[in-house]
């Protein structure tokens, strides 16, 4: 609510909500957000009014459903649905991109749905991590590093370098420059050298300006001072650590994988402070001014 309160998502896009009317209200009571409500069943033409919010609720989550600050099983099954009513307008042609909000990964384990968010096999989602001038996209994420080992492959790493060129270029980049980070310190180990190594190459025949691997201690840097767009990290803390401790506050997520831009935030529920108005609201106002800007294709705000 916080993020839609200025109407500066207006500039990049017209806004539409899809979840509970009875959580949005209690929102704007908390926030003190003077908005009016405009409550749909299904898809409608939604207003470009900023003092308009408009939300798609189909009774997903039973009104008394409401608990603060708890997980609940039925707050996972209606997470799944809403994220699955999201996917099909989005097929649709109804919304240009979608984005997640802090959905509770407690409650869709409860539900049995935690699979809704991003896929657990390597290549079939990225998730690419913004903040400001540091981009990152990780070639796995939720896995030990044993097992980031042992899948990393010449063949996984071209691949992924060619789906997150070719989507830099429909978001209005239009010639990507890729930066791969190494596994090992300084990018000097077996993997490196038999695996990234040889992707990288297998990328750049196909005319991706792409380097690497790059020792991944200074790899970030070389993005920030803007020798790179975006950098392909090999596992999920070695990205996650860079961009959380360059910026954390107003940062933004993209989740690759559906045939549209799906972004999200870099933070959780924050259950500690549910309902008091204190939440930070610069993660999701990024969220949904980046969104705007990268599904109109005029690609990253400058930093």
């Amino acid at each position: 609510m916080k993020a839609l309160a200025g109407g500066e998502v207006h500039n990049e896009g017209i806004p539409v909500l899809v979840g509970s009317a009875a959580a949005v209200e209690r929102a704007l009571d908390f926030t003190g957000t003077k908005a009016r409500l405009r409550v749909m069943g299904k898809f409608e033409k939604p207003s470009d009014d900023p003092t308009i919010i408009d939300i798609i609720d189909t009774g997903a989550l039973p009104v008394g459903v409401l608990p603060l600050g708890e997980d609940t099983e039925a707050a996972g099954h209606a997470t799944a649905q809403w994220l699955d009513e999201l996917d099909a307008l989005a097929r649709d042609g109804a919304f240009a991109a979608t984005i997640m909000g802090p959905i509770s990964t407690g409650s869709l384990k409860l539900a049995g749905k935690l699979d809704k968010v991003i896929s657990p096999t390597p290549g079939e989602s990225y998730l690419v991590l913004l903040s400001g001038a540091l981009r990152v996209a990780h070639l796995t994420d939720h896995m030990s590093l044993r097992q980031v080992i042992d899948i990393i492959s010449s063949d996984l790493v071209a691949m992924a370098i060619a789906q997150l060129h070719e989507a830099m270029q429909s978001w209005g980049i239009a010639r990507p420059r890729i930066a791969v980070a190494g596994l090992n310190p300084h990018a000097m180990g077996d993997e490196d050298r038999l695996a990234i190594a040889p992707g990288v190459e297998a990328a750049r025949a196909r005319g991706i300006d792409v380097e690497g691997p790059i020792a991944p201690d200074s790899v970030f840097r070389h993005c920030i001072e803007g020798r790179y767009d975006m950098v392909l990290a090999m596992f999920h803390d070695q990205g996650h650590i860079a961009v959380k401790t360059w910026g954390f506050s107003g940062n933004s997520v993209i989740i690759m994988g559906p045939p549209y831009l799906h972004m999200s935030v870099a933070h959780g529920t924050a259950y500690d402070i549910v309902g008091t108005g204190k939440a930070d609201a610069a993660m999701m106002l990024s969220a949904m001014r980046t969104c705007g800007r990268l599904a109109s294709g005029r690609g990253f705000e400058q930093a």
